[in-house]
């Protein structure tokens, strides 16, 4: 197959830069808290430097990437698409929900300094600091030429996909969705006239066709549709029955290729359906947990970088990489041999449930499937 008729993404999970990541920049919000127990972001800070050393504030925009700088500059993908789990805004309007994040907007240079191309939104954190946090957070995607999805002004902006520019006669289209049992508020479903997210209330078929809908008017001819969906519970392997059914359907019966699943604290089984993957979790990729007691057993300090190379002409995967990383001092790195090792197993495990294997390979993962 030509090069020309390949396409390669980049696919992450939770992007979380607010809160301690926040306060390690020059410019960054007060860091009041509104938690139970922590009631400045700075302890984030001092907990993260207590477990791996310190952190030499104030980091530059680039720093937090760290050596995912190094492999996207190596497989130059198509498109860059994250689900950031953090407003970008100065607002002081708390969502009482005990944990919010937000990201000053001097520090938007955190997603340019990786060139993302899109910021999935449709989650349980964008609306931590109000309607006004919402909307600072689109007017600053949008100076800083970042296209959003799944969330906007009104409910037809929060249902319209980010449309981003594959080159020849190519186009990706992302929808963000965001599901209740990842803990999105109903109430922060956008309306009308009401800024908010693009919430789905079930995976019933009504809903499958709701997007299928929404891809049919869309969809060009030569377009790859991806949808990214905020789902789910933090921790464990075990994939619902009803998110698996959703998921093929929303292949089988609205024209997707390619589900991307976020929300869990740690990566989940790939699937492989109909020649089209399906991220159950992608796991945390930046966060400021680093050094946070609990459920070390997931190893959520652990990250993976997505790399699917699809057939530009029929939307089928063709291969799947995936560069594991770990975090410390806020800054991605490069995994151990061993770290590698325990993701391999580890995903080999719970891919072998729906028919997949995990291989190493030059210090990266792949998946392979039947």
């Amino acid at each position: 197959m030509r090069a020309l008729d390949e396409l390669t993404l980049f696919l992450c999970g939770d992007v979380m830069t607010g809160r301690g990541v926040d306060q390690a920049f020059a410019r960054s919000c007060p860091p009041h808290l509104y938690e139970p127990h922590v009631r400045s972001a700075l302890e984030y800070v001092e907990l993260a430097q207590r477990a791996s050393g310190p952190i030499p504030r104030p980091v530059d925009h680039a720093y937090i990437w760290g050596d995912a700088l190094e492999a996207l500059d190596a497989v130059r993908p198509a498109a860059r698409i994250v689900n950031l789990e953090t407003a970008i805004t100065t607002s002081e309007d708390a969502y009482p929900k005990g944990i919010n994040y937000r990201m000053h907007p001097d520090n938007a240079g955190v997603l340019t300094a990786a060139r993302v191309d899109c910021c999935v939104l449709a989650n349980n954190h964008v609306l931590d600091w109000g309607e006004a946090g919402l909307l600072e957070t689109l007017d600053t995607l949008r100076r800083a030429g970042i296209a959003a999805a799944g969330a906007g002004r009104d409910a037809a902006e929060a249902r319209a996909p980010a449309v981003l520019d594959a080159g020849g006669a190519h186009r990706i289209l992302v929808f963000g969705l965001g599901s209740t049992d990842s803990g999105v508020p109903r109430g922060w479903a956008a309306g009308d006239a009401k800024p908010g997210v693009y919430v789905l209330g079930d995976y019933s078929d009504a809903s499958v066709d709701e997007v299928a809908r929404l891809v049919d008017a869309a969809k060009r001819p030569g377009d790859i549709v991806i949808a990214s969906i905020h789902w789910g519970s933090n921790w464990g392997y075990e994939i619902p029955e009803s998110h698996r059914r959703f998921a093929h359907a929303l292949i089988a019966d609205a024209a997707v290729d390619v589900v991307h699943g976020h929300s869990s604290h740690h990566p989940r089984a790939i699937e492989v359906y109909r020649g089209r993957p399906i991220l159950y979790g992608c796991g945390d990729f930046i966060d400021d947990y680093e050094g946070i007691r609990g459920y070390e057993e997931f190893r959520s300090d652990l990250a993976l970088m997505y790399f699917p190379t699809l057939d530009a002409r029929t939307g089928e995967l063709l291969r799947l990489e995936m560069v594991p990383l770990q975090t410390r001092r806020f800054r991605l790195q490069h995994a151990a041999e061993r770290d590698r090792a325990w993701l391999r197993e580890t995903l080999d495990r719970e891919c072998g449930r729906y028919g997949g294997r995990i291989t190493a390979r030059d210090g990266a993962l792949a998946l392979e499937w039947a």
